[in-house]
C-alpha cells in the first residue's frame, strides 16, 4: 500500500496534467516549505546536542567528496553522450551533484511508517552536500576567471533560503536541546506529515508542468533522470556502508545521493551560468527524477541497503 503522502504527490501530478485549477496559494506553498525545512534543522540540531562534532567529522568529509564526485561523474555523461552544450551539461550536473530537501522528507516518513531507525544528524549531511555540486557546475561552465562573480555566487549559495533555514534549524535545535524544542513539537514533530503531505501535492503540480519540456528535449533526459539516481544511490549505499552508518541511515544516504535539487541549484546557477537552460535541468530533476525517486527510487535504495547490510 503507497503511503498516504505519496498519493497527494499523485493527486497533484493527475490534476496538473488533467489541466485543473488546483494549486496552492503562493503564500502557503511558502508556509509550507519553510516548516518544512526549519523541522529537518531541527530535528539534525537536536541530534547533534547529543554527541561530539567530533564523531561525525568522517562522515562530513566524505558526504562533501560525494557530492564533488557524483557531479565529475556526471558531466561527461551529459556532453559526450547528450551532446549537450556545456553550460547546460555543467547545470545539470550540478543539479544531479546536489540534493534534493522534499526527496528527503519523503525517505524519512517512509522510514518512520516502516519503524527503521536511522541516525538524526542527516539534515547536517544534506547540509553539506548542497554546497560541493554547485562550485564544480560553474567551474565546468566557465572555469576559474576573474569574471566569475564569486561574491554573488557565495552570497546565493550560503544565505539562500533553503540553506539559511536549515542551517538555522539545526543551530536551534543544538541549541535547545531535546528539552528546549519540546514546546515546537506539536507544529515541527506532529504535523510534520501533513505538511510535507501539502508540500509534495504541490510539488505534483509542479512536476506536471515539467513534463511538457521533455517532449521536447527527447529520451536522453528521461534516460539520465532515471540511470544517474540508480548510480548515486549504489555509491551513497556504498558509502554509508563504509562509515558503518545503520541500514535506515543507509537508505537517507543512499536517497540523498539520488536527489536532484531544484531550489539550492537552479538559483546559483542562474545567477553564475544566465546562458544555461532552466527547462533543461528542471524537467530531468523535477520531470522525472523526483517523481521516480518518490514513486520508486526510495523502496529501491531500501532493498538495496536491507541487501547490503543483510
Amino acid at each position: 500500500m503507497l503511503d498516504p503522502v505519496i498519493l497527494f504527490f499523485v493527486l497533484g501530478i493527475t490534476a496538473g496534467l488533467l489541466r485543473s485549477e488546483l494549486r496552492l496559494p503562493a503564500a502557503v506553498y511558502e508556509l509550507v516549505t519553510i516548516v518544512l525545512l526549519l523541522a529537518i534543522g531541527l530535528k539534525g540540531g537536536i541530534e547533534l546536542a547529543k554527541q561530539p562534532l567530533g564523531q561525525l567529522l568522517p562522515q562530513m568529509v566524505a558526504v562533501v567528496t560525494m557530492g564533488f564526485f557524483l557531479a565529475l561523474i556526471a558531466f561527461p555523461v551529459l556532453r559526450r553522450l547528450g551532446r549537450l552544450q556545456r553550460a547546460d551539461a555543467a547545470s545539470i550536473a550540478a543539479h544531479y551533484g546536489s540534493v534534493s530537501v522534499g526527496t528527503y522528507a519523503v525517505a524519512v516518513a517512509y522510514l518512520g511508517s516502516r519503524q527503521v531507525p536511522f541516525e538524526e544528524h542527516m539534515p547536517l549531511l544534506l547540509v553539506l552536500m548542497e554546497v560541493p555540486a554547485i562550485l564544480v557546475g560553474i567551474i565546468l561552465a566557465r572555469g576559474v576567471s576573474r569574471s566569475t562573480k564569486w561574491g554573488s555566487v557565495l552570497h546565493e549559495v550560503f544565505l539562500g533560503k533553503g540553506i539559511v533555514l536549515l542551517l538555522g534549524g539545526l543551530l536551534i535545535g543544538w541549541a535547545a536541546g531535546p528539552d528546549g524544542v519540546t514546546p515546537l513539537e506539536p507544529l515541527f514533530v506532529d504535523l510534520f506529515k501533513g505538511i510535507l503531505a501539502l508540500f509534495l501535492l504541490e510539488m505534483g503540480i509542479i512536476t506536471a508542468a515539467q513534463l511538457t519540456g521533455l517532449r521536447r528535449y527527447g529520451l536522453f533526459l528521461v534516460g539520465f533522470g532515471v540511470a544517474m539516481p540508480l548510480f548515486s544511490a549504489v555509491v551513497g549505499t556504498a558509502t554509508a556502508y563504509l562509515l558503518g552508518i545503520s541500514l535506515g541511515g543507509t537508505v537517507i544516504l543512499a536517497t540523498l545521493a539520488a536527489s536532484a535539487s531544484y531550489i539550492a541549484v537552479p538559483a546559483a546557477m542562474r545567477i553564475s551560468v544566465p546562458e544555461a537552460n532552466p527547462t533543461l535541468s528542471l524537467a530531468a530533476a523535477l520531470g522525472i527524477t523526483f517523481p521516480f525517486n518518490v514513486l520508486l527510487g526510495i523502496p529501491i535504495y531500501h532493498a538495496m541497503a536491507t541487501l547490503v547490510h543483510g
